[in-house]
């Protein structure tokens, strides 16, 4: 078995460094980091790999096992091993349902969590393990800046840790009514801050608040997908779902509905591990910015983004590019400049990216509940109907993430497919919570003031 416990972190800014400053870190301080010193993201300085025998030792396991195997290969001994296999045992304590839509293609549904959308494989890891690593009694401040679904996955999970505070901080007219409900009746621990902008303005006040020195005695870290902590746990669906359905060796086509490309990155990394792959789809809506990137070869954010049905995917500039481009030997700053242009050649056999309007979204709501009886929230439809652009000329086997719940999204769903839908239990709990919110303007220096009166 590969010697795993070297594995170490580094920015993707080290190109840039001064000499003497391209120092990795261990696991532990990435992850309470959030980002690096310099402002760039944490990467692994390797990517552990699976031999065949440990893959195909996977089919037909479950969730946790999985986790477990995979989890492992990136913290090496920072947790040993009895440990680990607890908290995935504890965490991952639901069900990842996959149906058939045709002959060819399937929708994993991975909404079934507390917060019942993706975020929860990672949050539940991340606060799981952080209170495991904490050593000191200082208290933890995390900021999520969220389009929708991270910061009440989040805040779900991190509800009563001792030791820790959450400030999350969203769009204030880019949620929908249940996610807006969601975020506001966490309580406790969690404070939830309405901004008055987009999300990329939620955004850029994190990271912000992250380099500024007034701030360090907060012991600041994220839990956006900017941490490292939230990209390798989303590595673990990609493999029990395709332990699941296909046999040894057979390539499989992901398409992953995509907004801040932490959700498509856990499948390129999981890829790299040895996950035999035909193609990442990295599905958009209006912000399509990647796509045209991937055509032309050059990188234009979209400021501010594009206000679409699928809101969480409303990003004009999503952090996550930067670790893409280092994977494929580029340099992206944060504020989308590029220093270095990655190997297009390379980006475009492995990854295939569209972009979805909103009416098309609505067209494969419609089409899905008519013909299959699946309902599909915005964010998989736009999966799905990007997945079936790519199929105008590949037949491949093909699975569709479904990233949210529909009933996060009843307005537009339900005036989709003519019918009520059913709130999980979990959703009714929260917003039957007491009301806890905040206000604050896009401006620095109001977030700081408000940081500060806080801690």
């Amino acid at each position: 078995m590969q010697n795993i416990s070297t594995i170490r972190y580094i920015s993707t800014n080290r190109y840039n460094l001064d000499k003497g400053k391209n120092k990795t870190v261990s696991f532990r301080k990435a992850l309470f980091q959030g980002i690096a010193p310099d402002g760039g993201l944490y990467m692994p300085t390797s990517i552990p790999t699976l031999t065949k025998k440990e893959r195909f030792a996977l089919e037909g396991q479950s969730y946790p096992y999985i986790a477990f195997e995979i989890l492992r290969k990136f913290l090496g001994n920072e947790i040993p091993n009895n440990n680990l296999e607890t908290i995935c045992a504890d965490i991952y304590n639901y069900p990842v349902p996959i149906e058939k839509i045709d002959k060819n293609t399937q929708i994993a549904f991975l909404d079934r969590g507390p917060s019942a959308s993706f975020k929860d494989f990672a949050a539940r890891f991340m606060a799981k393990v952080m209170e495991f690593f904490k050593n000191t009694k200082n208290t933890t401040n995390i900021l999520v800046a969220t389009s929708g679904d991270t910061g009440s996955a989040i805040g779900e999970a991190f509800k009563g840790i001792k030791g820790f505070q959450v400030f999350i901080l969203y769009p204030d007219q880019e949620v929908s009514p249940v996610q807006r409900l969601q975020l506001e009746r966490i309580g406790d621990n969690i404070k939830t801050i309405s901004i008055d902008g987009k999300f990329d303005d939620c955004q850029k006040l994190v990271k912000k608040a992250f380099l500024d020195p007034d701030l360090y005695e907060m012991n600041l870290t994220s839990c956006n997908s900017i941490n490292i902590g939230r990209i390798i746990p989303q590595i673990v669906y990609y493999f029990y779902i395709a332990s699941n359905i296909i046999s040894k060796n057979e390539p499989i086509v992901f398409s992953i509905p995509s907004g801040n490309f932490g959700n498509s990155l856990g499948c390129e990394f999981a890829r790299r591990m040895g996950l035999p792959l035909d193609q990442i789809i990295i599905a958009v809506n209006e912000n399509d910015e990647f796509p045209n990137f991937l055509s032309s070869g050059n990188f234009s954010p979209i400021i501010p983004s594009r206000k679409c049905i699928s809101n969480a995917m409303n990003v004009g500039n999503p952090s996550n590019l930067a670790r893409y481009f280092d994977l494929y030997g580029g340099h992206l700053l944060s504020n989308g400049i590029v220093n270095k242009k990655p190997d297009l050649m390379k980006m475009r056999k492995n990854l295939w990216s569209t972009s979805v309007s909103d009416s098309e979204t609505i067209t494969i709501i419609k089409e899905t509940w008519s013909n299959n009886g699946i309902i599909l929230d915005p964010h998989g439809a736009v999966g799905l109907a990007a997945l079936r652009k790519f199929q105008n000329n590949n037949n491949n086997r093909a699975v569709v993430l479904g990233t949210a719940h529909p009933g996060k999204f009843p307005e537009i769903v339900e005036e989709s497919i003519g019918s009520e839908i059913i709130i999980p239990k979990t959703l009714k709990r929260a917003m039957d919570r007491e009301k806890n919110i905040y206000k604050l303007d896009s401006n620095y220096e109001n977030f700081k003031l408000f940081l500060l009166q806080e801690k």
